[in-house]
């Protein structure tokens, strides 16, 4: 990939405990010619933050619970308050 890369956050919002899935996306994602900032398990609150302070493009998500609608939800909201609504 010429010119700039794109950035990825990667997190797992909540307090899960697998992390597999969350490794070898990332690892893909790097190995694809992205840079991928690993974020582990972080609130909505600190996803939207590093989003902000690393200005990444792309916040991935690895969740495997139930409560997965509201940790999105929760997610897209502090992207959006903020300024990052754009982010994919």
């Amino acid at each position: 990939m010429a010119g700039k890369k794109i950035k990825v956050l990667m997190a797992k919002p909540g307090i899960e405990g697998h992390w597999r899935g969350l490794i070898a996306v990332s690892n893909a994602l790097r190995d694809g010619g992205f840079e991928v900032i690993y974020g582990g398990n972080m609130t909505p609150a600190e996803i939207g933050m590093t989003a902000v302070q690393e200005d990444v493009e792309v916040v991935g998500l690895s969740i495997l619970s139930a409560n997965y609608m509201m940790l999105v939800s929760e997610t897209i909201k502090e992207l959006r308050n903020r300024g990052k609504g754009d982010v994919l």
